[in-house]
């Protein structure tokens, strides 16, 4: 079976495809990728085919600020988000995706869940689609501004418009039942897909690390626009104070030497992959991204989150709600010495890490992307 998956031009909604696309491969099917262009490097170092689909999110965002003004980034509207992923996107990138995709011809085709160009592929080419919710974070609101934004694209080619967000025959579903968001989910049929930490292509040599010391080790993973900040070297100033060894990702990975933090206690890292991040860490300081949250949890190591944007303050809720962290105030008034006192709350109450091997646990309960990969194969056979 040849099967096409779609994604937005990130790394944070492509890197939780990989595990089922993997497996899908292993068992004897044809995978490729259909993103922005930029993002072939990323998904060709694992073995994937790239198919050149739909403008960078530069462009993509300088095209909902022309249409709604400047206001939509910070204010985090439902409409904006829905204008985004399923207006700007799909104008900007279905006629081409529909025609590199009626030339690869694939029998299936699969979207993470902010995707909406795929599943609107898959309606004009009448082939099956599933949609993976790689993020519990939307609420009804938001899946309603997505549907509406969508409504239009589908019937202008024609097509019956879904009635709901996401859209599909089957919802892939990553999250853990302790975070999930409550109430309806979508009515399609669900299969839950146990997350896993992001990890290097097949054969990649580990990275030499900092052997560990017997002191906590700690883990700092910002977003990229965060992390070429002052603030970053603020928090880790501050976390300096503790006992403890540090690892943070950094844009550009600089030289500790550059930043007055010990070099003994403190490794900065432009980029590695989670699965090598978390090795040795005893709690993560985050913003309450899915790939973190997720995996940090599939390891059952306790967070403190800082969330960045509402989404992720609903995740970082439902985290602490688990009892597997804390959640604190979004960006930039969680004080220094405030993320401090929460990772060291992290470490001296052993009742976070009991939560989250409660949740670390019920992950790995959850089917695998081997399972689901035979299970999706034969549904859509």
């Amino acid at each position: 079976m040849r099967i096409l998956m779609f994604g937005n031009p990130l790394l944070g909604h492509l890197l939780p495809m990989l595990p089922l696309a993997r497996e899908l491969r292993k068992q004897g099917h044809t995978v490729a990728f259909a993103t922005a262009a930029h993002m072939a490097n990323s998904m060709e170092s694992h073995g994937f085919a790239l198919i050149p689909t739909g403008p960078t999110t530069e462009t993509a965002v300088a095209e909902v600020t022309r249409r709604l003004g400047p206001d939509w980034l910070t204010n985090g509207s439902p409409e904006g988000v829905g204008e985004f992923f399923a207006g700007v996107r799909v104008d900007l990138a279905a006629d081409e995706a529909l025609t590199s995709a009626r030339g690869w011809a694939p029998d299936l085709i699969v979207s993470e869940h902010c995707d909406y160009v795929g599943p609107l592929v898959a309606a004009v080419l009448k082939v099956p689609s599933a949609v993976m919710a790689i993020d519990p974070a939307l609420e009804p609101e938001v899946l309603d501004a997505l549907a509406a934004t969508a409504h239009a694209r589908y019937l202008e080619r024609g097509l019956e418009a879904p009635t709901h967000a996401p859209a599909g025959e089957w919802l892939l579903d990553l999250c853990p039942p302790s975070l999930q968001r409550g109430g309806d989910l979508p009515t399609l049929e669900r299969m839950a897909l146990r997350p896993e930490p992001h990890q290097a292509p097949e054969g990649t040599p580990r990275a030499p690390r900092p052997a560990l010391t017997g002191r906590p080790r700690v883990l700092v993973s910002f977003s990229t626009a965060m992390s070429a900040t002052d603030r970053l070297g603020s928090i880790l100033k501050s976390l300096s104070t503790l006992d403890i060894d540090l690892v943070a990702t950094a844009s550009g990975g600089a030289p500790v030497d550059n930043t007055g933090l010990d070099p003994d206690r403190v490794e900065l890292v432009a980029f590695l992959p989670a699965a090598e991040l978390l090795h040795g860490v005893s709690a993560v300081v985050h913003h309450g991204g899915s790939g973190t949250t997720f995996g940090a949890a599939a390891r059952g190591i306790p967070a403190v989150v800082v969330p960045g944007m509402p989404g992720q303050q609903r995740q970082a809720a439902r985290l602490a709600a688990a009892g597997a962290g804390l959640a604190l105030p979004m960006g930039d008034q969680a004080a220094p010495e405030v993320v401090t006192a929460a990772v060291a709350r992290l470490l001296a109450e052993a009742n976070f890490t009991t939560a989250a091997h409660r949740l670390r646990d019920e992950i790995a309960a959850m089917p695998s992307a081997a399972e689901v990969a035979a299970h999706l194969i034969t549904s859509a056979g």
